[in-house]
């Protein structure tokens, strides 16, 4: 779990009665899969969400959580909204949650810290690492922090995991088996999600978080070497320090296993490591809100903490693949 920077102020802030006041919140991207965990955190850390953007207008769900929060489609009127609220009297919003599209996760975080609130963002934080760079230069100029949604990292089976691996010895290099399938339709290639210049491609959008969690407990990419890559599936072999993974993502319905197809389950997740299933199914309900109680209280992930996995999806869609050569994900013999 990261500290925080020594410039943080503190986070938790109390009334006279000893209560926790209620923090300002606004919102970018309700429309979305994901942005109800948001709401709900938001919700369940006893803080308030005064102010919502989103082109789209299906976003009745807002109502289950925020019914008051005001709503904006156009961008530049939210801008200019929460910049009255600075200047009032009553002050600004403190934190930003961004749920919109990968490309403009970069851009939504500069709108927030030039409003003087924190940014709490989905993965990834950007699609370029470079770009990494010029929001640290901005946290510095405003004296606001960026905060990455890395819920895997509070995952109770995750952290019981690395602690395992941190116990062994250091030389150890343990085989890993990664397979997820989350099966999409037609839909998807018609949205921002299947244009790889806005979403990084299918392994940005759904394997950066398991990329970010190898990397996290088993060491940095020795190397990387990728044998297949297409718009709805991928597959590759990576070598972390302490780790030989091979991979393999697809939102293709027909690379369900059989198993699967019987329950009629349309998503397979399997972590192997040394031959042995780690479970961690259950428990991703709350790891939104845990991942805000962390970020109130001072912590939570940053800038530092999100650019590894983003340099390695980075560099998996801009290297060739090798096909089926080398040590290949079993998926990949069908």
């Amino acid at each position: 779990m990261s500290r925080p920077e020594k410039r943080s102020r503190k986070f938790i802030i109390f009334a006279k009665n000893n209560t926790i006041m209620s923090r300002k919140f606004a919102l970018i991207g309700a429309a979305g899969y994901v942005a109800p965990r948001h709401m709900k955190a938001i919700k369940e850390t006893s803080n308030d969400l005064v102010a919502v953007l989103d082109p789209f207008d299906s976003v009745g769900i807002i109502d289950s959580y925020f019914p008051q929060a005001d709503f904006f489609t156009e961008p530049e009127r939210f801008d200019r909204h929460l910049d009255k609220l600075r200047r009032s009297k009553e002050g600004g919003v403190e934190y930003v949650s961004i749920c919109s599209p990968n490309y403009l996760h970069d851009a939504h975080i500069r709108l927030a810290l030039r409003n003087g609130a924190y940014a709490i963002c989905e993965k990834p934080l950007v699609l370029n690492p470079w770009n990494l760079d010029g929001l640290k230069e901005i946290e510095q100029e405003s004296g606001k922090k960026v905060f990455n949604i890395l819920q895997l990292r509070l995952h109770p089976s995750l952290i019981a995991l690395k602690q395992k691996i941190e116990s062994l010895p250091k030389d150890k290099v343990h085989d890993i088996d990664l397979t997820y399938i989350t099966s999409r339709g037609k839909w998807y290639f018609y949205s921002w999600k299947g244009n790889p210049e806005k979403s990084g491609g299918v392994v940005t959008n759904i394997g950066i978080h398991f990329f970010d969690m190898l990397s996290w407990i088993f060491g940095d990419v020795v190397k990387s070497e990728v044998h297949l890559y297409s718009d709805n599936k991928a597959a590759g072999n990576l070598q972390l320090k302490q780790a030989n993974v091979r991979w393999f993502l697809s939102i293709d319905r027909n690379d369900l296993p059989q198993k699967a197809v019987e329950k009629q389950i349309s998503t397979y997740r399997s972590i192997t490591v040394d031959g042995e299933e780690i479970e961690f199914s259950g428990g991703f309900t709350d790891l939104h809100t845990e991942s805000y109680k962390q970020i109130l209280a001072g912590n939570g992930f940053g800038i530092k903490e999100a650019r590894n996995s983003i340099e390695i999806v980075h560099d998996i869609r801009n290297q060739k693949p090798v096909g089926l050569k080398g040590d290949y994900h079993p998926f990949l013999s069908k």
